[in-house]
């Protein structure tokens, strides 16, 4: 795995750029244990957003057939199940900066495909990643409220997602910009 080029100490001023603090690590946490379990069903709910949106589902297609990649879709599957247990387990420390470096790195022209040894587009084109923030922490609102966290905390933790989530989408953006311009 790549090792960030961005420090703990940048990640802490773009953490407070975000109003993203102690609370929000609270709340992270506070839904490992209610969305452990349901991994699976929130995964249904976000391949099958992105199954239904074609500029979406074209970065798991194969490049010379233009059909979709089911295996691969499959192997990022389990990566993504982990990174949603991983994302509320909220531990910010320089494991987690050099993983999301090495995830951004996957996406782009770096190492996209190698981690899979797939024949797939060589590159997700960025303004899809913070984009899809949206879909991801919307579509996770329910899942917060299945097992009977009260609304107030609901949404605390839905807050502390949207956040996290668009924290490592921003970092994750770091290999696509030039030196300097990060």
């Amino acid at each position: 795995m790549a090792r960030s080029p961005f420090s703990l100490e940048e990640l802490k001023l773009l953490q407070q750029a975000m109003l993203f603090g102690e609370e929000d690590i609270k709340y992270l946490r506070m839904s490992y244990a209610i969305l452990k379990d349901q991994t699976n069903d929130i995964l249904d709910v976000w391949y099958g957003f992105v199954g239904a949106t074609p500029q979406l589902v074209y970065f798991f297609s194969n490049k010379n057939t233009g059909k979709l990649d089911g295996e691969y879709l499959a192997k990022v599957r389990e990566r993504f199940a982990a990174w949603i247990l991983q994302t509320a387990e909220a531990k910010y420390d320089q494991q987690w900066l050099d993983y999301q470096y090495e995830i951004g790195l996957r996406h782009y022209t770096t190492k996209k495909n190698k981690t899979d040894n797939v024949n797939s587009v060589p590159v997700i084109n960025f303004r899809y990643i913070p984009a899809l923030t949206i879909p991801v922490t919307t579509t996770l609102k329910p899942f917060l409220a299945k097992k009977g966290a009260g609304a107030e905390d609901v949404d605390k933790m839905y807050t502390a997602w949207l956040k996290s989530v668009l924290l490592q989408s921003i970092l994750w953006g770091q290999p696509y910009m030039k030196k300097g311009e990060y």
